[in-house]
């Protein structure tokens, strides 16, 4: 298996305060890596070591293999949380710029500016300036930005942050499409639900230690199943006195219920269908917003 970005054992102090204590990562080509925590985790300076804006105190981080080098302006891709577009200044102007600056003869930089322009479908922007746009809009120009050079490796800091919701799939569809072609992506975001639909792996940092770390799939194989989703024909009486319910909901299409041994699942579907046509059961594994308020929780105790 190809890892083009090899995280290994990764130290970084400032001072007496210990920002990132050994992380490893090892993120494949064609995949998206969930990067998690709270602020002040070390999630930037994760990302900024990956970069090569600052460097390890411990442990090293390999590129494709190697450590690092000049390469690395072409080889990576970066789109930052704060945003960092001159408002005064055309989109051609300053992407074509940019792109030079990561090895792009201003022929291909404006060609591929076109392209993205294009595909984003908002090809009348090449001669705006950047505060003209509405925020939405800006954060398209500054994901282009970040790959207007065709990077093999992508930071994405809080890539969605500040967008409606249709920008938010445009851009989740462009990430798939850049993961499909074999971009290696890591990926930072405070919604869960993102991390969710986009991330293989995850790694969630809490005070500069790796609190949990692996497949999502796997993760979430090790949690308990403690809700239910039912949907009937007629309203249920009695669910909240059945042994192993620990709560009940009820929602404008059904309930949710709560409950603290999986065993319990069956003794709810019987009783439901005993008064009403059930239309959805379901014993729901728990979401990465459980889990991440569970360890993160536990940790802060």
């Amino acid at each position: 298996m190809t890892y083009p970005l090899i995280v290994d054992h990764v130290t970084k102090q400032y001072g007496d305060k210990t920002a990132v204590n050994d992380i490893q990562l090892r993120v494949k080509q064609g995949e998206i890596y969930g990067l998690l925590g709270a602020n002040g985790a070390g999630k930037t300076t994760t990302m900024r070591m990956v970069l090569g804006l600052i460097y390890p105190d411990h442990g090293s981080i390999k590129w494709k293999g190697q450590g690092y080098r000049e390469e690395l302006r072409q080889l990576m891709g970066y789109l930052p949380e704060e945003r960092g577009l001159y408002p005064k200044v055309k989109v051609s102007e300053q992407i074509i710029y940019l792109a030079e600056l990561r090895g792009l003869s201003r022929k291909q930089a404006d060609a591929s500016l076109k392209l993205w322009l294009e595909r984003f479908d908002v090809p009348e922007y090449y001669n705006k300036k950047v505060e003209e746009l509405s925020k939405g809009n800006q954060q398209k120009i500054q994901f282009i930005a970040a790959v207007i050079h065709n990077p093999e490796i992508l930071i994405l800091d809080e890539a969605f942050s500040g967008l409606d919701p249709v920008n938010v799939e445009l851009l989740k569809t462009t990430v798939k499409s850049l993961r499909d072609e074999g971009k290696t992506i890591l990926f930072s975001s405070h919604r869960m639900d993102h991390v969710e639909e986009l991330c293989e792996h995850i790694c969630i940092l809490h005070r500069s230690n790796t609190l949990v770390q692996g497949s999502l799939k796997d993760i979430k194989a090790t949690f308990p199943k403690e809700r239910i989703i039912l949907e009937t024909e007629n309203p249920i009486e009695g669910l909240e006195k059945l042994q192993g319910v620990t709560g009940v909901e009820k929602h404008l299409t059904g309930y949710e219920i709560r409950i603290n041994d999986a065993a319990a699942s069956q003794h709810i579907l019987r009783h439901a269908m005993g008064q009403s046509n059930v239309y959805r059961f379901q014993l729901m594994e728990p979401t990465l917003n459980e889990i991440f308020i569970q360890k993160v929780g536990s940790a802060h105790e």
